[in-house]
């Protein structure tokens, strides 16, 4: 008798206080849903109901800690932190031994397996100085060719026709004026958009352009994490001592 298939449990955290995305976070990873992983969305109990500044993720961010451990605990085996801005991860690495992904370095180096240049299509200027704060930190200046926003809040992202027609012309800006050689949403509230506006880019430039989903880019790469068996470096995220 040969013996069981492993299955692997990932959960979903929206780093928002309202359920209302869940639905469509759950939709937005199921492209690159192995029929081996059975996953789960939450999302936490506090904060705000969405993130569009600074303070709304310094607010939500230890909740998500809070959340990051229960799921530990639960038995999950890695969690997507549906955030492009990765609100909560660095701390939840130093309170549990599964990994944790946020959105922005996985979209980063996604596009620059793809391109050597990628800009970031961001919600609102509220984001911009925060989002080009990641590309610092990941020492990717040279690679970036900049960030605007489509000035659509995180509560009208659910109209994806009216999303990708203010994503395009954003967009096309971005690779004819700055260079941008593909294009990374920065908001995981842009479900369905990425493959909508790289065909429409793609047209206008008569060549391929990458659009890339942060929710795919990051539950993809967070898979192949849980299969390897890897967690947080405890050289760089030291166990919380909880006092």
């Amino acid at each position: 008798m040969s013996a069981t298939a492993q299955r692997y449990r990932i959960a979903v955290i929206a780093p928002v206080n309202t359920a209302q995305f869940n639905d469509l976070l759950l939709k937005a990873v199921q492209p690159v849903l192995p029929p081996d992983v059975d996953v789960e969305v939450r999302n936490i109990a506090q904060g705000h109901d969405c993130i569009e500044s600074r303070t709304d993720w310094l607010h939500n961010g230890y909740p998500v800690v809070e959340l990051a451990r229960a799921l530990q605990q639960e038995g999950f085996d890695g969690i997507w932190l549906s955030d492009f801005d990765m609100c909560g991860v660095e701390a939840a690495r130093e309170c549990i031994d599964i990994p944790i992904i946020g959105g922005f370095p996985t979209s980063a180096f996604t596009a620059l397996g793809l391109s050597q240049r990628f800009g970031i299509l961001t919600i609102l200027p509220s984001t911009l100085a925060m989002q080009q704060g990641h590309v610092l930190t990941y020492g990717l200046q040279d690679n970036f060719a900049g960030i605007a926003p489509i000035d659509c809040p995180v509560d009208q992202l659910s109209n994806v026709d009216v999303v990708v027609a203010k994503s395009f012309p954003v967009a096309l800006k971005l690779i004819r004026e700055q260079g941008a050689q593909s294009i990374l949403l920065g908001c995981t509230g842009f479900v369905g958009v990425a493959e909508k506006l790289s065909v429409l880019l793609s047209e206008a430039l008569q060549g391929h352009v990458p659009v890339v989903d942060p929710n795919q880019a990051g539950f993809g790469y967070l898979v192949s994490l849980v299969r390897m068996g890897l967690r947080p470096s405890r050289l760089c995220y030291s166990a919380y001592d909880e006092r």
